[in-house]
C-alpha cells in the first residue's frame, strides 16, 4: 500500500495531544451493581448439573430433559442480556486437550452461562500451536490436541458447537504477528522471521513480559514474523481457512503488532531498532522509491541508519538526471526551491527518511491485518482487532512505542477491541485508556473494551470486574459490549485441573 508519512506523522502528533484525559474519576464500589446481571440462579444451576450427571451416566430421559433446559437456559440468557447493560458480555477462554474427556465440554459451557456470560472468545491459534484435529492439521503449526487415538478430535469445532448450543455467540481468537517458537524452527520459514538492523529474531532480543506471561505463558514461545513475507501471509490464510470451516460467530486478531522490548528498547528511535530488515519487508522498502535517487537514499540510510552529506552528493552524481529524490509520501510543491547543497538538504531528508521507514513498519501490520479482514469478510461474520491502547503513542523527540500498534488506523468496520489493563489498583487508570480509544475511533466504530479481572476481588491491584463494570458505564451511550479476560482468572482450579490432567 502506498504510504504517506506526512499523515503518519500527524496522526501520531493527534494521538499524542489525545492523550490528555479527563481528571481523575471519582468511583464507589459497586459490588453487587453489576456482578449479579443475568446470572442463573442456584436452583437452576444444580439442575442442570444433575441432569448433565445422569446423561452421562446414559440416562436418555435425562439427556432430553438436559437438551431441553439449554433451550430454556438459551432463551432467559437472551433476554436478560437484551435488557441489561452490556447487552453483550464475553470471556476469554483457552481449551485445553482434557476438555475432549466426556461431558467436559458441556461442564465448562454450563459454568460460563452461569455466570451470565452470552458470548465466549475462544483461542484457537497461539504459541504456536493450532486449535485443529491432527489428522487434517495442513498448516505449519502443530495442533493442541497430540494425543495418541485422538487425532480425529476437533476441539475448536466442538467449543463453538457446545457455545452456540447454549446460545453463546463463539468468536475464534487468533494470534497474528506473533507466529510461536515452533514456527521459528522450521527451516524452510526462516526468511519470514522479523529481524532488526542487528540481525536479532524477537526470540534473540529480552522481550517485555506482558499480561499474558502474568497467567503462566512464556514469551519463549513468542516468535514475530515480518508481515510483508509473503510465506508468512500464505501461512497465516492458511489456518484462517481452516478456522472458518468451523464456522465461529467472529474472528479475533491478537498481537497486531511488534514485539516491545524491555527499557530503552521499548522506544524506537533509529532505523536499526524496527524489524524491517527481513528480505521481503526490505525490498518493498526500496520499492517506495519513486526513482532512483530515491530508492539508492532509502537503501543508504537503512543500511547505514543513517546519511551523510556525502551520500546526498555520491546520489546526485550516480542519477544527474533526475532532481530531488523522491518516494511516496514525499510531496514538494510545484515551483518550490527543492535544491541546494548537499548539507543544506540532510537535515529534511534525514528526518523524513526517518518517518518513511517507522510509516512502513506501521504500514506491514496494518496491511497484514486488513488482509485477514478481507479473507473473513465473505463468511458475514465480524471481525475484531485486540490492541494496546498506548501501543501507537510517540515518545519522545521523534521516538515511537516499539510496538507501532497503530490501531488508530484499523478499519472503522472491525470491532476495536482495546485491552484496558492499566493498573493503578483503581478504574481511574484502566477507564482513562477506554476514554482514548472512545476519543479517536471514527463515528460508528464499535469500541469493546478488554477488562482484566475477577469478580468479588482485586486481581494483580486491579479493582474487583465490578467496580471497572460500573466505572465503565459512565460510557454506555457508546460502549454496549464488554469482554473480561480471563475464565483462568476467574476460576484458575479449574483451568489448572483442565490444563495438567491427562487425556488418555
Amino acid at each position: 500500500m502506498t504510504l504517506d508519512w506526512q499523515h503518519f506523522y500527524r496522526g501520531f502528533l493527534a494521538t499524542l495531544l489525545t492523550a490528555i484525559v479527563s481528571p481523575t474519576f471519582l468511583i464507589q464500589p459497586a459490588q453487587s451493581q453489576v456482578q449479579g446481571s443475568c446470572l442463573a440462579s442456584p436452583a437452576d444451576i444444580a439442575e442442570k448439573e444433575q441432569l448433565r450427571q445422569a446423561t452421562l451416566d446414559g440416562d436418555q430421559a435425562a439427556r432430553d430433559r438436559y437438551q431441553a433446559f439449554l433451550v430454556k437456559e438459551a432463551e432467559r440468557l437472551q433476554e436478560c442480556r437484551q435488557q441489561t447493560w452490556p447487552q453483550n458480555q464475553a470471556l476469554w477462554l483457552r481449551l485445553y486437550p482434557c476438555d475432549l474427556q466426556p461431558g467436559a465440554l458441556d461442564a465448562l459451557m454450563d459454568r460460563i452461562v452461569n455466570k451470565g456470560y452470552n458470548q465466549v472468545y475462544l483461542e484457537a491459534f497461539y504459541d504456536g500451536q493450532a486449535l485443529l484435529p491432527q489428522a487434517e492439521n495442513n498448516t505449519p503449526w502443530p495442533s493442541v490436541v497430540r494425543v495418541p487415538g485422538y487425532e480425529n478430535a476437533d476441539l475448536l469445532a466442538e467449543g463453538i458447537k457446545k457455545g452456540q448450543e447454549r446460545g453463546l455467540k463463539v468468536y475464534a481468537w487468533l494470534f497474528t504477528i506473533n507466529f510461536g517458537y515452533s514456527y521459528s524452527e522450521l527451516p524452510d520459514r526462516q526468511g519470514a522471521l522479523a529481524r532488526n538492523g542487528q540481525g536479532h529474531t524477537t526470540l534473540t532480543v529480552m522481550q517485555d513480559p506482558s499480561l499474558h506471561e502474568q497467567v503462566g505463558q512464556s514469551h519463549a514461545n513468542h516468535a514475530f514474523i515480518d508481515p510483508y513475507s509473503p510465506q508468512a501471509r500464505q501461512d497465516y490464510a492458511g489456518v484462517i481457512r481452516e478456522i472458518l470451516k468451523r464456522k465461529p460467530d467472529g474472528m479475533l486478531f491478537d498481537y497486531v503488532r511488534y514485539l516491545r522490548g524491555v527499557g530503552p528498547a521499548s522506544v524506537v528511535t533509529k532505523p536499526s531498532d524496527l524489524w524491517i530488515y527481513s528480505e521481503a519487508s526490505q525490498q518493498t522498502l526500496v520499492q517506495r522509491g519513486l526513482n532512483q535517487k530515491g530508492q539508492e537514499l532509502i537503501r543508504r540510510y537503512v543500511t547505514q541508519g543513517s546519511i551523510t552529506a556525502n551520500d546526498i552528493a555520491a546520489v546526485d552524481a550516480l542519477y544527474p538526471n533526475e532532481a530531488e529524490p523522491m518516494w511516496q509520501g514525499r510531496n514538494i510543491p510545484p515551483g518550490a526551491k527543492t535544491m541546494g547543497t548537499p548539507g543544506e538538504r540532510l537535515p529534511l531528508l534525514q528526518w523524513q527518511l526517518w518517518y518513511l521507514t517507522v510509516a512502513h513498519a506501521v504500514q506491514g501490520i496494518i496491511d497484514f491485518v486488513h488482509l485477514a479482514v478481507d479473507q473473513v469478510r465473505p463468511q458475514g461474520i465480524p471481525s475484531g482487532a485486540v490492541f494496546f491502547p498506548g501501543g501507537n503513542r510517540p515518545v519522545g523527540q521523534g521516538g515511537f512505542d516499539s510496538r507501532l500498534q497503530a490501531w488508530d488506523r484499523f478499519l472503522p468496520e472491525m470491532e476495536w477491541h482495546p485491552m484496558s489493563y492499566a493498573n493503578c489498583q483503581k478504574p481511574d487508570c484502566i477507564m482513562e485508556e477506554v476514554e482514548r480509544v472512545l476519543s479517536m475511533a471514527p463515528e460508528g466504530t464499535q469500541v469493546i473494551p478488554a477488562l482484566a479481572g475477577d469478580w468479588g476481588v482485586a486481581v494483580t491491584n486491579r479493582p474487583p470486574l465490578e467496580d471497572q463494570m460500573y466505572a465503565l458505564r459512565r460510557y454506555s451511550s457508546r460502549i454496549n459490549s464488554v469482554s473480561h479476560f480471563a475464565y483462568s482468572w476467574q476460576e484458575p482450579e479449574s483451568d489448572r485441573d483442565r490444563k495438567f490432567c491427562q487425556l488418555n
